[in-house]
C-alpha cells in the first residue's frame, strides 16, 4: 500500500477532494478511507493512516508526530455553517447548564468549551453523546452538532431554540478566523515517501482551485443530490468558508490553541506550526 490518506466524511472538506484523480492514484496504489473527524484523528495516531484532513485539535495533540500540508485546510472568518450550538435557552444563561458534546469532532468540543469558559467565563457540565439532535435536546439543556448532522438540524428545529454559530462567536471575541480541519501527515511519510506526497499535494491543491474555479458548482450538484438542501444555501455555505491555511490562519489556529492550553485542554503548548515543503521549494533556498 503506497499511500493511506483520510477523508473526512463530512461535506465542508469536499472541495479538497473533489476535483482529485482518484483513478491515477489508485493506480498508485493510493487508498482512500472515508471517516469522521474523530475515527480519522484515531486513526492517525495510531499510523493506520498516512496522510489525513484531521481535525485542527488532533494536530496540537500530536504536533511532535505530524507535519502539515502548506496552503490546504478547512478555516473560516465569520459563520461556518455547520458547526452549530442549539440550546433551549439563550448562550448567556448556560452558566451550570448541561451541555451534550457530539461525539465526532475533537475541535469544535474544545472551541465550544474555550468560548464559555474564556469568554464567558461560565462552568458548565458537558457529556459526550452519538450526534443526534433529537435525543440530545430531549436530555440536554444545549448540544452541539458539527458537520452535516448540524446543518440537517438546521432545517428541522423548532423555532425556540437558540443557535449559535460557533465560526461566528470565535470570530466576533477575537477578530482572528478559525481553522477546524488541517491536512497531516505522520512524520515518517514525509522523509520515506516523498515523491508520493508531492504527487497528493498537487492533487489537493489542483482540486481546491478547481472548486473555487468552479464556484463550487459541480459539486453542489452532486451534494445535493446526497443530501438536499437547495443551491442558494449550499453556495453560500461553501463560500462562507476558506480552504486556505496562510499566516492569518496560522494566527488565529495558534492562538486558540494558546487558550487550549491556559485552560489545561492540552498538555504541552503548541508555538509553531511545522509546514511541509515540497523538495523544489528546499532547493530554491
Amino acid at each position: 500500500m503506497t499511500l493511506r490518506i483520510g477523508e473526512i466524511s463530512y461535506t465542508n472538506i469536499l472541495p479538497l477532494f473533489y476535483f482529485v484523480d482518484r483513478d491515477k492514484l489508485k493506480e498508485e496504489q493510493f487508498t482512500f478511507i472515508p471517516q469522521v473527524p474523530a475515527q480519522l484523528n484515531a486513526a492517525m495516531s495510531k499510523a493506520e493512516v498516512d496522510v489525513g484532513g484531521i481535525s485542527s485539535f488532533a494536530y496540537a495533540k500530536n504536533q511532535h508526530d505530524y507535519t502539515l500540508l502548506p496552503d490546504l485546510s478547512v478555516s473560516s472568518y465569520h459563520a461556518v455553517g455547520s458547526l452549530f450550538l442549539f440550546s433551549k435557552v439563550p448562550i448567556e444563561q448556560l452558566n451550570e447548564k448541561r451541555i451534550a458534546l457530539t461525539s465526532s469532532s475533537a475541535t469544535t468540543i474544545h472551541l465550544l468549551k474555550v468560548i464559555l469558559a474564556h469568554f464567558y467565563q461560565f462552568k458548565v457540565h458537558y457529556e459526550v453523546e452519538e450526534p443526534n439532535y433529537d435525543k440530545m435536546l430531549a436530555q440536554f439543556d444545549a448540544c452541539l452538532l458539527i458537520g452535516d448532522d448540524a446543518i440537517k438540524a438546521t432545517w428541522c428545529k423548532e423555532p425556540n431554540i437558540y443557535q449559535y454559530d460557533l465560526g461566528e462567536l470565535w470570530y466576533q471575541f477575537t477578530g482572528l478566523p478559525m481553522t477546524f480541519a488541517v491536512i497531516a501527515v505522520r512524520n515518517e511519510i514525509v522523509e520515506t515517501k516523498v515523491k508520493e506526497l508531492e504527487l497528493l499535494n498537487r492533487e489537493l491543491l489542483f482540486s481546491k482551485e478547481m472548486s473555487i474555479q468552479t464556484q463550487f458548482q459541480p459539486m453542489i450538484r452532486q451534494i445535493m443530490k446526497d443530501h438536499a438542501g437547495d443551491l442558494p444555501f449550499w453556495s453560500n455555505y461553501f463560500n462562507g468558508l476558506t480552504y486556505d491555511f496562510s499566516e492569518a490562519e496560522q494566527k488565529g489556529l495558534l492562538s486558540f490553541y494558546d487558550l487550549c492550553y491556559q485552560l489545561g485542554y492540552l498538555n504541552e503548548p503548541v508555538e509553531t506550526l511545522k509546514l511541509w515543503q515540497p523538495v523544489k521549494d528546499k532547493l530554491t533556498k
